[in-house]
């Protein structure tokens, strides 16, 4: 593995071969640079002019964690327009991977040839070819996860990266003089994420960690990937709980009332936690514009929210709480006041009738922790829910540039994480961005649990659920089942085997479900505890999907994940799809579901051959 960093300062020329504007690689700054020191666990390099560069290396498992460091030794301050956190450079590759994202739709895989991309050399090797993507703004995962994959179909081998920042971010696969590739990423740079950062001299600055891992195939090389993520896990959720979040239940008119009559309906069957999701506060229907102030709605929930997290506890279930902290809606008493709040041009940053604290200020912690962590001290809940439902898009004022100020209020916003779990021990805390917007490893590292998505009850769930396994850790990948009273066996079952990829969340007409569909949820919910260590700490193994439209899903879908001897196999039928069920490569020795006809689903625990 050949493998440094890149970097550009401000002022230096750019790279030749029509690139400017293309890719900020190549520069006169990193030409400038000497290896000096190389070793196992860093390689150093200098310019002569004070500044030194260290490509930090560390291992973990089959993975290896990489990032950049500059400092500046030198008499002058420099502005940096791009610095890596790594660069791999020769890589023998003629397909890459991409894990595509958008709302309600999280982790399409994408693959594509180099011949696809127009990334071959040019007849005299002298112009640069290049694709760079990435993304701009404070929901990290839109459009792409920050994820690369490359493949050498001659040998099968699989080289995959993982970016952990938690704003705008970039990735880039290049080529000039011949076919070899270079790929470098790290920090969206200058010309993507509108990104510099001035280094004063005595001064220093350290990129995003990025985690490299090779395997024999794409699978192989991401659970590499995913076996080096660790996320803080609270020893409360070590066990794979059951959760219900009564959202698709009251559809955010939650109550004391309609939660105490969910509790007694939940009452028994062995459910972990109970969420109260948003609408809690305000007043009337005008709970979504009113995020930011977090006063309870008196009406709903009358003598304050302790009552109803006291009920749920004494129905053997833990309480939870959503808010979306970082944000404030229309009729906050804060929305007219800028004193607080992120700017761009001088003006509070707008979007979508949402503005944003400004999570560096100090009177917005205390404030925050006031609110949230206080409520939730007070109230005795032991689950958070945190949402964040829009974006800051390419930045804000203050730092060195808008993108240099997104970056540091993202940053703030992660320590804010960590001040709910110092001061709240033990408390689990789900990663909600609109659904999948924030599942990276910037935040998932912070959390015990994700909401997989904002499909709610689509159809696609099964296909979004596994395309997570290559993203992010299942026992993390929090997967709605929502049941409803018109529901189907088939539509219950194939909604209930959606959650073995990943945790399993029940919503919906709890109140209205006959004994027979009871019955089914009952069965669902016990073959999914025999199955939890499998999907805890197995390792997926095989992912075959059909569909090409989310909307209009047909064929099939079939997902093997293993543990030692013992495999999960989860089949999903969709339109038009084949007569007849998998072959597993095991004996089954326990079954939920029947996959007869379309749009049904089957799952099998097997012990293999």
């Amino acid at each position: 593995m050949n493998l440094c960093t890149e970097m550009k300062l401000l002022g230096d020329e750019y790279a030749p071969g029509f690139s400017c504007g293309l890719s900020l690689g190549r520069s006169a700054t990193i030409q400038g640079f000497s290896l000096r020191q190389e070793g196992e666990t860093q390689d150093r390099y200098e310019n002569g002019k004070g500044l030194a560069l260290t490509l930090h290396k560390e291992k973990d498992g089959d993975a290896l964690r990489v990032w950049t460091q500059l400092e500046n030794n030198g008499r002058e301050t420099v502005t940096l327009e791009m610095l890596a956190s790594f660069a791999l450079k020769e890589v023998k590759a003629d397909a890459i991977y991409r894990l595509q994202s958008y709302w309600s739709g999280e982790g399409k895989l994408r693959r594509e040839t180099l011949f696809d991309l127009f990334l071959e050399p040019s007849w005299s090797g002298h112009g640069v070819r290049a694709e760079r993507f990435g993304n701009v703004g404070s929901m990290p995962v839109r459009k792409y996860f920050p994820f690369l994959a490359l493949e050498d179909s001659e040998t099968g081998r699989v080289t995959a990266i993982q970016l952990y920042g938690g704003a705008s971010w970039q990735m880039e696969v290049s080529l000039r003089e011949n076919e070899l590739v270079t790929v470098t990423g790290g920090l969206a740079d200058r010309e993507l994420g509108h990104w510099t950062r001035k280094v004063a001299p005595g001064e220093s600055f350290t990129t995003p960690q990025a985690v490299i891992a090779e395997g024999a195939s794409l699978y192989e090389a991401c659970a590499k990937l995913l076996a080096a993520q660790h996320p803080q896990i609270s020893p409360v959720d070590d066990h794979m709980g059951i959760l219900f979040n009564e959202y698709c239940t009251t559809w955010g008119n939650a109550s004391l009332e309609n939660v105490k009559k969910i509790c007694d309906r939940l009452e028994g069957k062995g459910i972990q936690f109970f969420v109260i999701d948003c609408g809690w506060y305000g007043q009337g229907e005008d709970w979504p514009l009113s995020v930011g102030d977090w006063d309870v709605n008196p009406e709903r929930f009358p003598g304050g929210l302790k009552l109803a997290a006291d009920y749920i506890r004494s129905k053997g279930m833990i309480p939870g709480l959503w808010f979306e902290m970082e944000t404030l809606g229309t009729k906050s008493r804060w929305y007219n006041d800028p004193t607080h709040l992120v700017k761009r041009d001088g003006v509070p940053l707008t979007v979508g009738g949402r503005r944003f604290w400004d999570m560096e200020d100090p009177w917005v912690v205390d404030y925050l922790t006031e609110k949230v962590i206080g409520q939730l001290k007070e109230g005795g809940f032991g689950y958070l829910k945190v949402d964040y439902n829009e974006t800051m898009g390419m930045g804000c004022d203050g730092g060195d540039s808008l993108g240099d100020s997104l970056q540091r209020k993202v940053e703030a916003s992660r320590r804010f994480y960590q001040k709910i779990r110092e001061e709240i021990p033990g408390i689990v805390i789900e990663n909600c961005s609109s659904g999948g917007h924030r599942l990276c490893p910037a935040f998932m590292e912070l959390v015990s649990q994700a909401s997989f998505s904002d499909a709610h009850e689509t159809t696609s769930i099964p296909l979004i659920a596994a395309n997570l396994h290559r993203a992010i850790r299942p026992e993390q990948s929090q997967i709605w089942s929502v049941l409803r009273a018109a529901d189907s066996p088939e539509r219950l079952t194939y909604s209930l085997a959606a959650t073995l990829l990943g945790r399993m969340c029940l919503s919906g007409d709890v109140h209205h479900l006959s004994p027979e569909q009871w019955d089914i949820v009952d069965q669902g919910m016990a073959f999914y505890r025999q199955a939890a260590d499998i999907i805890q700490h197995g390792v997926t193994v095989l992912h075959q999907s059909d569909p090409k439209s989310y909307n209009h899903l047909q064929g099939e879908q079939l997902v093997l994940r293993e543990l030692g001897n013992r495999g999960l196999a989860v089949y999903h039928r969709f339109e038009h799809s084949k007569e007849g069920l998998p072959v597993l490569p095991g004996r089954v020795v326990a079954q939920f579901g029947d996959a007869h006809q379309d749009f049904s689903a089957q799952a099998w625990i097997y012990e293999k051959n």
